[in-house]
């Protein structure tokens, strides 16, 4: 974990009020893993106070990618930031994909801004397996498939793709894929989370999902993250320390 200054390389609209930031950072690129986050500081000042929690989208030589959607007074200081200005950064955090395995199917199924961490996975699984991106939104302004192989896409609304959720277009092609030789790479809401969690079960694929929360300090000392392990009763994990990324196995969704 490092704390770094980081200029902005560059920042570019890829979707309806989604950008991809384009960060140098050789300390971080060097060493981070696909699935793990940075905690950015927004401001000098005291407004906004926390960091803000993003995903490492991709990373290209010395440089790290996020994918910011602009929805509050953080993200949009983040994106209005102009090539050469610097980002205080905390990261690498958290524990990322476990993408080792014999499987020769990556299922990848994302919800949203969810999609934010499967570029970078896509990218290092692209060489030895056969990707299948599953794509879901409300309407198709929440449809975010940059970066991504192999996409179909759906709307709860109708708009793009399979008329339905996301699980559920996974569902109608689920016999596409043995359970022995699959497995599945969730990022969404957590209602998404869980219902594919259920999914998973029912069909015997291994699956690994990165959970969502507000990470205020994102290692573990301000207990602001807690997940319900399953190994035990009353037992909780934090999500930045032990998470993002679980076996939907060891938690409850």
């Amino acid at each position: 974990m490092l704390i770094v200054n980081s200029p902005v390389v560059e920042t570019i609209q890829v979707h309806e009020n989604i950008f991809i930031q384009k960060i140098h950072s050789p300390e971080i690129a060097r060493t981070v893993k696909p699935g793990q986050f940075l905690n950015i500081r927004v401001s000098e000042n005291y407004f906004p106070l926390l960091r803000r929690p993003f995903s490492i989208c991709d990373v290209e030589d010395e440089n790290i990618f996020i994918m910011l959607n602009v929805t509050g007074e953080g993200t949009k200081i983040i994106v209005h930031k102009h090539p050469g200005e610097m980002l205080d950064i905390l990261g690498p955090l958290g524990n990322g994909f476990n993408l080792q395995g014999d499987y020769k199917n990556a299922i990848i199924v994302a919800g949203g801004l969810g999609s934010a961490p499967f570029p970078f996975v896509t990218k290092k699984l692209r060489n030895d397996k056969n990707i299948f991106s599953f794509v879901g939104g409300r309407t198709k302004n929440d449809v975010i498939t940059y970066g991504l192989d192999n996409v179909l896409t759906s709307t709860d609304d109708g708009a793009l793709g399979f008329n339905g959720t996301v699980i559920q277009l996974l569902e109608n092609n689920i016999y596409k894929f043995d359970s022995t030789t699959s497995k599945v790479f969730g990022c969404g809401p957590t209602p998404m989370l869980r219902a594919l969690k259920e999914i998973c079960i029912k069909y015997k694929l291994d699956c690994e999902v990165s959970t969502e929360s507000a990470m205020a300090c994102g290692f573990g000392i301000c207990q602001g993250c807690p997940i319900e392990s399953t190994a035990q009763k009353d037992k909780y994990l934090l999500i930045c320390k032990d998470g993002p990324v679980f076996n939907v196995k060891d938690v409850v969704l």
